[in-house]
């Protein structure tokens, strides 16, 4: 998981002695949520979420319950807080606020990966299920259930657990391909939850959850939080542009299942994996292009040739290398 679990327990002392808005009678409690919390995450780590749930007897003003109070001052509060303290060990650290409160970059890459720790200072609800989080763009506050998310992705037995995570990865390696995403990987894991069923398969599921998001988009229907709290959730795109792009992805993984050779099977994978996969042409031609680079004389069987000859690094026309 890279650096991100330990930076988030960093996090947890400082925030224990937050001066002002929170000495250490008034702990915050500390939640971890996210993809490092239902084991989701794939490399390279590139973030890490976790949540303070503020203790409402102190802070009787924050959020739609109490007196209506934005969360911005509470958030830069924080902000400047742990600033010095996580830099007293990160000389390098950055904080800086995302939507849901602070975003600390610490700096000091693990093994060539620096995620990023995300904070969601949050609030309870006094009324149905879950909490309070801070939407600063809106300078308001968004119910929210994280740790219900949490229990419903964790759900299920320990292999179908497993499949549904690979699952999950494949589906979050895909997305993330594109220069614009077209759904979050929150979206894209209720999705997996909603639509796999045990027994299923690694291809067959990756099938399913691309195959039925597509046709849910193609109708024209949202999908619902599946804690029942929060709004339903939002695409990144237009509803056709991700359609599209799913309904394209469900053909190919179906075609490779349907293949009878191991060159169809990864052609159709690579329309799905552009950029972990190439063609069985596409890989011949790259190979080729390798040996050309080197600018040595390349026997030109080795390129696919079928003639007894040489090529030799290119020249202009005018003299000199290319």
């Amino acid at each position: 998981m890279g650096g991100a679990v330990p930076a988030i327990g960093l996090l947890a002392s400082p925030v224990s002695v937050w001066p002002g808005r929170a000495s250490t009678n008034r702990m915050p409690s500390r939640r971890d949520c996210g993809s490092l919390a239902v084991h989701t995450m794939n490399k390279p780590v590139t973030d890490g979420d976790g949540g303070l749930v503020l203790n409402r007897n102190y802070y009787p003003q924050l959020g739609p319950d109490g007196g209506g109070e934005a969360p911005g001052d509470v958030v830069d509060d924080l902000c400047a807080h742990l600033g010095p303290i996580i830099r007293g060990q990160y000389p390098n650290a950055r904080i800086h606020k995302s939507k849901r409160g602070p975003e600390v970059h610490f700096g000091a890459p693990i093994e060539d990966q620096d995620p990023t720790v995300d904070l969601v200072v949050a609030v309870n609800r006094k009324e149905g299920s879950g909490i309070w989080i801070p939407n600063l763009e809106n300078k308001d506050w968004d119910a929210s259930d994280p740790e219900k998310h949490v229990e419903l992705l964790n759900s299920g037995s320990s292999s179908f657990r497993s499949i549904r995570r690979k699952i999950i990865r494949l589906a979050k390696a895909w997305n993330k391909q594109f220069v614009e995403p077209g759904m979050s990987s929150f979206l894209l894991s209720v999705w997996a939850w909603e639509f796999l069923e045990p027994g299923t398969g690694v291809a067959g599921g990756l099938h399913t959850v691309f195959d039925r998001a597509a046709s849910r988009l193609e109708a024209g229907e949202s999908t619902p939080d599946p804690a029942g709290v929060s709004d339903d959730l939002k695409l990144l795109k237009d509803a056709d542009v991700v359609a599209t792009r799913l309904r394209k992805a469900a053909d190919s993984v179906a075609a490779a299942i349907d293949a009878d050779d191991e060159d169809e099977r990864r052609r159709s994978m690579s329309a799905v994996f552009w950029k972990y996969l190439d063609a069985p042409a596409t890989s011949a031609l790259k190979a080729s292009a390798s040996l050309l680079s080197t600018g040595k004389p390349v026997a030109a069987v080795a390129l696919g040739v079928a003639v007894a000859a040489t090529t030799t690094a290119g020249a202009r026309a005018f003299g000199g290398s290319r």
